[in-house]
């Protein structure tokens, strides 16, 4: 990969501690560990509504700037298109992490462009990048239980047994974005779709 444009990261999430254990912030948890292990930290950026670490995946590796929006879910797109504008980042070099409903819990999908699934964080990317051809990683939060309201589903926090789970499994998403950046895609999907 060149050098000279790095990989934008997006964890999608809603700010502020009330929402920080909720399914819907399964990005900002997955973009908290990645800059944890690469050893940078989250600051407010300069001239768009989002903290951002600017770094290396590792000693050497690929340029990353990890994104945590800090403007609601739906209006995530505004904050990622200025700064893949700002660090002229292209479209294919923008990932997008965030919870899916259409994905069994403790499986990831991968893909590259297509529908947003009623997703209101994605669909404000694809709107404001003008596009929809960035790689998403679909965290599977599956379907809420009984007759319960999606939209609380994905507003609630994980249930106990889940919970148990949780770390593994931000761990493994974690693993997954780094394996896009270095090996690319359909690599990454043959690894992850097959288990």
């Amino acid at each position: 990969m060149p050098d000279t444009e790095p990989w934008l990261v997006v964890g999608l999430g809603n700010p502020g501690p009330e929402y920080a254990r909720h399914r819907h912030n399964v990005g900002f948890m997955v973009a908290d560990l990645l800059a944890e292990r690469a050893g940078l930290r989250f600051s407010r950026h300069r001239r768009v509504v989002a903290e951002v670490a600017e770094g290396r995946i590792r000693v050497g590796g690929p340029r990353i700037v990890l994104v945590k929006p800090m403007t609601y879910m739906n209006l995530s797109g505004g904050p990622v298109a200025g700064l893949a504008q700002f660090y002229k980042v292209p479209v294919g070099q923008v990932i997008a992490v965030h919870d899916e409903l259409d994905v069994p819990w403790t499986q990831l999908r991968l893909k590259q462009g297509g529908g947003e699934g009623g997703h209101n964080g994605l669909r404000s990317m694809s709107s404001s990048l003008g596009g929809k051809d960035y790689i998403r990683v679909r965290f599977g939060i599956g379907r809420p239980p009984g007759r319960q309201n999606p939209a609380d589903f994905v507003l609630s926090d994980f249930s106990a047994v889940e919970r148990k789970e949780l770390d593994y499994f931000v761990d493994r998403a974690a693993d997954a974005v780094e394996m896009v950046i270095d090996r690319g895609l359909e690599p990454t999907q043959n690894h992850y779709h097959a288990s």
